[in-house]
């Protein structure tokens, strides 16, 4: 298993490219199930979750072509049962269920795993197909629907506890594409990645409208064609060198990003005294790190709020920040398995009830910790820069799931990090 360690005290300085977007390229990958024709997808990032989605394609039938980022997908013939042994390593992995419903008429998924950060329920996914005529059973963790008449359109409302489902409002999306009539979805997710499979789908033939707002009305076609597509950037792979260049950088530089897809972060870090300068076109920023810096309060929701998966990079920036910062998880209230490592780097936090409160320390010293989830595993990366010594980061598989070679990335900005295996 490998681990990272980042030897504290180097300057970040100079540029890199932002990857595609692990969020949008999920269901994207899923959505070609929806047409034989070939799909070709390009930016996918190459992280171990897009990995897992087009291990789960070809044990559906697909084949499945990758190369220096692109992916092309023919789905001739596909079957209707996802595999539990790859459906369990990533949550998702349930974005396959409405597309083979759409197709098939049945589609078996087992429930999904992935980060354990709280409650993520698929309850809403299966209301939303239910909604649209679907029969489910669920029996030896195994998720069976079925709908023998195909789809039907509907209007659905996928308000959740904590705001809306991304990943549900893609599921219903995907899956009323192919229904018979109209389908409205209320309280939809806004989300970038959302509008993303949104376009990838009116592109296929689809009739979507509304994708990018909380009301998503979908005319439902008799098929969907081939086509091509390129992926988004990855807002919160761009976010978290933004918060990495604000604790440890010299002027760096992030290009392929998207400026109106991060207007909440920029105005975080902007708010805790760093500066950043995008080019005309808002694809191209530069962080310049702060003299005046203060702490700031930060209560994460969904988009166009500060989104929690930029939670825990954020309280890694803050927990050196001078002054006293708040920071409220909305989301996901019990994302805060970070706080306990920053804690053991000598990060001065309390976390009660979904909110952290942090009192901004001087510097921070290396230990070896361990990551708990995706962003977790960030935050620790960016603490290690600036800690005094030499940070140990274990269960790097973690990161790997969703941050395309990252060590690679922060050695081309000048930091010390080496991968080492045990």
């Amino acid at each position: 298993m490998d681990k990272l360690i980042v030897h504290g005290g180097s300057t970040l300085e100079g540029s890199i490219n932002i990857s595609g977007s692990k969020n949008a390229s999920l269901p994207i990958l899923a959505a070609a199930l929806l047409s034989e024709d070939d799909c070709i997808i390009r930016r996918v990032p190459d992280v171990s979750d897009t990995n897992y989605m087009i291990q789960i394609l070809g044990a559906l039938g697909a084949d499945v072509e990758r190369s220096s980022g692109t992916v092309r997908i023919t789905c001739a013939k596909i079957a209707d049962t996802a595999p539990y042994e790859l459906v369990r390593r990533m949550r998702a992995s349930i974005c396959v269920m409405g597309p083979m419903l759409a197709r098939l008429g049945r589609a078996v998924v087992s429930l999904p795993g992935g980060c354990v950060i709280g409650d993520r329920p698929v309850d809403l996914h299966l209301k939303g197909m239910e909604a649209l005529g679907a029969k489910i059973e669920i029996e030896g963790g195994d998720i069976t629907l079925t709908a023998k008449n195909g789809l039907k359109g509907t209007k659905i409302n996928l308000a959740g506890t904590h705001g809306p489902t991304v990943l549900g409002t893609d599921n219903v999306m995907m899956a009323a594409t192919l229904a018979e009539g109209t389908t409205v979805i209320e309280d939809a997710a806004a989300e970038p990645e959302v509008l993303d499979l949104a376009n990838f789908l009116n592109a296929m033939g689809a009739k979507i409208t509304g994708a990018g707002t909380r009301t998503i009305t979908i005319e439902g076609v008799d098929a969907l064609h081939g086509v091509e597509h390129t992926v988004i950037p990855d807002r919160i792979e761009a976010g978290t060198f933004m918060a990495a260049a604000a604790l440890a950088g010299n002027d760096v530089t992030l290009k392929r990003v998207n400026r109106e897809h991060l207007k909440a972060i920029t105005a975080a870090i902007e708010e805790s005294g760093h500066k950043i300068e995008f080019n005309k076109a808002g694809t191209q920023c530069t962080i310049h790190r702060g003299e005046q810096l203060s702490g700031v309060e930060i209560e994460t929701s969904p988009y166009p709020g500060y989104p929690t998966d930029m939670q825990a990079q954020m309280t890694a920036l803050l927990a050196t920040t001078p002054g006293i910062s708040v920071i409220k998880d909305t989301i996901f209230p019990q994302r805060f398995m970070h706080c306990a490592e920053l804690k053991r780097m000598g990060a001065d936090i309390k976390v009660d009830n979904g909110t952290a409160v942090v009192h901004g320390v001087k510097k921070l010293t290396a230990a070896p910790v361990m990551a708990s989830d995706l962003r977790a595993s960030a935050a620790l990366v960016l603490a290690g820069l600036t800690a005094k010594g030499s940070t140990t980061i274990s269960r790097l598989y973690h990161i790997d799931r969703g941050y395309e070679h990252i060590d690679e990335k922060l050695l081309m900005l000048g930091a010390e990090v080496e991968r080492v295996r045990d």
